[in-house]
């Protein structure tokens, strides 16, 4: 019996040692793990705010160099297309230029030679036309007065000539045959009037 109440306290005194020690562990645990968590937290807490500078600070450091090389190489980019549109543009201006001139010369010259060509025929066939009419206008009406001119100035000339002429060489020749034949018929008749005065 007392083998037993001892045995009894001992596995009392054993299970109140085992219920301290699990309360001492459940209490340590607890603490442990109260602690822990809050270290946890603490810690994710820390990780969280680090996360954010460092990508805060990584973001605006990118962002920066990005837009930085960025930045330098469009201006870059801009800038040699710009000259190369410019180099471009001025080639092509020049190029245009100088055929547009070229073109524009040649055309030019060809209009002006195409128009002294034109104005220098229809001038000789106006001055041709015009000449022929005025010299054939001037021919006829200078032949025309001129012979009228001539033909009554000669016509007066010649008939009075030829009538002067024409009376004198017929005043001579009535005179060199009228003449003797008149001196003979006087004679006849003179001498049949004195034959007959005689007879009576």
């Amino acid at each position: 019996m007392s083998v037993c109440l001892s045995v009894c306290l001992i596995t009392q005194t054993i299970m109140e040692k085992y219920l301290s020690v699990c309360l001492c562990l459940s209490v340590c645990l607890s603490v442990c793990l109260s602690v822990c968590l809050s270290v946890c937290l603490s810690m994710s807490v820390c990780l969280c705010i680090c996360l954010s500078v460092c990508l805060s600070v990584y973001l605006s450091v990118c962002l920066s160099v990005y837009l930085s090389v960025c930045l330098s190489v469009y201006l870059s980019v801009c800038l040699s297309i710009y000259v190369c549109l410019s180099v471009y543009l001025s080639v092509c201006l020049s190029i245009c230029l100088s055929v547009c001139l070229s073109v524009c010369v040649s055309v030019c010259l060809s209009v002006y030679l195409c128009l002294s060509v034109c104005v220098s025929v229809c001038l000789s066939v106006y001055l041709s036309i015009c000449l022929s009419v005025c010299l054939s206008v001037c021919l006829s009406v200078y032949l025309s007065v001129c012979l009228s001119i001539c033909l009554s100035v000669c016509l007066s000339v010649c008939l009075s000539v030829c009538l002067s002429v024409y009376l004198s060489v017929c005043l001579s020749i009535c005179l060199s045959v009228c003449l003797p034949v008149l001196s003979i018929y006087l004679s006849i008749c003179l001498y049949v009037c004195l034959s007959v005065c005689m007879y009576i």
